[in-house]
């Protein structure tokens, strides 16, 4: 805890790299999409993913440009949430469109890892705008750019 990096780098796939820039979402209209290999495809309020058994982990970030920062994460473990939304765990992949308009998945053993984790809280604070609210998902194992932020839709 006491190597926990503050303040935490931000850091964006869009031009120009500016936290000003991050997507501006109204908790009060926010709904998570669950669409794809799902036997339950309702949507998500705020509300509902907060009430959901948390988990907290401090993890290293490692960054595609060379640096690394160790940040403290609580939400809930993405198998959890698979296994709550009936996912197809033979499933290849799962995808994630994000309200900043980017795209990107990861592959179910990775999903299914014990580390991997919705985020909606950092350093025990609701999530910053600029590191991914209303959620990110923490995945400890990949590089920064598979750890997609402001997601609004988990296919």
């Amino acid at each position: 805890a006491r190597m926990i990096t503050r303040p935490f780098p931000f850091n964006s796939f869009y031009t120009p790299n500016s936290p000003d820039l991050a997507p501006r979402i109204d908790p009060r209209d926010f709904v998570l999409n669950v669409t794809g290999l799902a036997e339950r495809k309702d949507d998500w309020t705020l509300r509902q993913l907060y009430a959901l058994p948390r988990f907290t982990q401090i993890t290293r970030h490692v960054c595609i440009e060379g640096w690394s920062a160790i940040g403290k994460w609580t939400g809930v473990r993405f198998s959890d949430f698979l296994a709550r939304v009936g996912a197809d765990r033979h499933a290849k992949y799962v995808t994630f469109r994000c309200d900043d308009n980017y795209t990107t998945s990861i592959d179910m053993a990775t999903a299914l890892h014990p580390q991997t984790q919705l985020c909606f809280w950092m350093n025990d604070a609701v999530l910053p705008r600029q590191h991914g609210f209303p959620m990110t998902l923490r995945v400890p194992t990949k590089l920064g750019f598979k750890n997609p932020k402001h997601i609004g839709e988990i296919a």
